[in-house]
Order: structure tokens, then sequence, then C-alpha cells
């Protein structure tokens, strides 16, 4: 019996780069105010010149000021128009938006000691991390049905791209390590091109996911 390999197309998930509001240490969830800072500017070029070498298809991104300002800076390198979706949002925070980032106690954000532990958790007019990496998935499953040629990048924010990567690894959220995302740090995975194995969808398929260590383009910690 003749097995096939399925062949790989690359994705590479981008946080934003650097706001006025990461500066100042304030929570930015759904809020459209953040912009990017001159440093925030120059880490995005910094990551369109990583990516203008690679032969990129498609670019995704969170349809927030700052993840599109981010990718449009990457779009024109790379001569990719570029694809919003508000499934990529940040995880929203409700009422604690604009506060300081020490006003996210564990009781609300659902995360202990750097790990996930409660999937129900909220901020006041919030949404949960289980609600949050239900977006994620779906956006990871219909990406499943998309025929884009070449490598995808996707443009989005620290807590959907830790639940990007568990959605398309199967990692289990619960418990999962919710580790420090950068501003505009890189992520590289492997994925199988949509047909190249039948029935087998992009999400399920982590036995040919392989996640490489990020990229910091900004060289920050």
């Amino acid at each position: 019996m003749i097995v096939r390999t399925p062949r790989q197309r690359v994705l590479w998930l981008v946080r934003h780069g650097e706001t006025n509001w990461n500066r100042m240490g304030w929570v930015q969830g759904h809020l459209d105010s953040p912009r990017l800072t001159r440093r925030g500017r120059a880490q995005a070029r910094r990551v369109a010149s990583l990516l203008a070498t690679k032969d990129v298809g498609a670019v995704y991104s969170s349809d927030l000021r700052r993840a599109t300002a981010t990718a449009d800076i990457i779009g024109r390198v790379v001569d990719r128009p570029v694809q919003t979706d508000a499934r990529l949002r940040e995880r929203c925070f409700g009422l604690l938006e604009g506060s300081p980032t020490g006003s996210l106690r564990p009781e609300v954000t659902g995360i202990v000691g750097g790990r996930v532990a409660d999937l129900d958790a909220r901020p006041l007019a919030g949404e949960s991390i289980g609600e949050l990496a239900g977006r994620c998935a779906d956006f990871v499953s219909w990406l499943g049905t998309r025929s884009d040629d070449g490598d995808i990048v996707v443009v989005a924010h620290g807590g959907s791209i830790r639940l990007l990567r568990a959605a398309l690894t199967g990692a289990r959220v619960s418990g999962m390590s919710w580790g420090t995302v950068a501003n505009a740090s890189v992520h590289r995975l492997t994925v199988p091109v949509v047909g190249t194995v039948p029935s087998t969808p992009l999400a399920a398929a982590s036995a040919s996911i392989h996640a490489t260590p990020m990229i910091h383009p900004g060289g920050e910690p």
C-alpha cells in the first residue's frame, strides 16, 4: 500500500508591534484606541523584511487597528492584500479595558502560576479563555477550508496567538502554559496543505504540525 506524505505549508503567527498602551502598561483588549509606537512600526518593518524572503500567499489580521497597522506594513512588502477577521481579536477584558494590567487578577483571568486554571473565569462584561479558544479554533477550522497558495501570515494578539497555537497543535487548553508572547514575535508552524490528506481537518492534524521557537525581530525578551 502506498502511503502519501501530505505536502506542508508554513503558517506564520505574528503579534502586532508595540503600542503606546503596551508602553504604559494598560489593558487593551477590544479597545481600538491603542496606536503603534515608533518602535512598534520599526518592529513591523523588521518582521516584513523577514517575511519578504518567503513565498507568502495570504495575509490575515485581527480587525483591531494595532494589528491591521502591523499587517499593512507586512502586506505592502510581500505584495498581498490584508484580509481582516474579528475572530483573531485579543480577549475582551470588559470593564477592565483601559486600566493598569495589574488589575488583571487570577480570579478574573483564569490564569494561575502562568497556566490556564479556569476556562470560565471572566472580567465583568468580558470574555473567558474558553470563549477566546472557541473563536480561535473556529478560525483554524475555517482556514483549513482555504486553498491559498504559499505561506500564510496571521497577525494577531498575545492571547489569540496562544490559543491559535493550541488549536493548530491539538494542545489541551486547560492547564496549558500562558508564556510571554512579545510584541512583533513571530511563530512558525507547518500545516498540511488542504486536500493532500483526505478527511483530515487542519486542526486535527497535530502529528503533522511542528512549532519552532519564537523569533524576536525586535530583540525583545
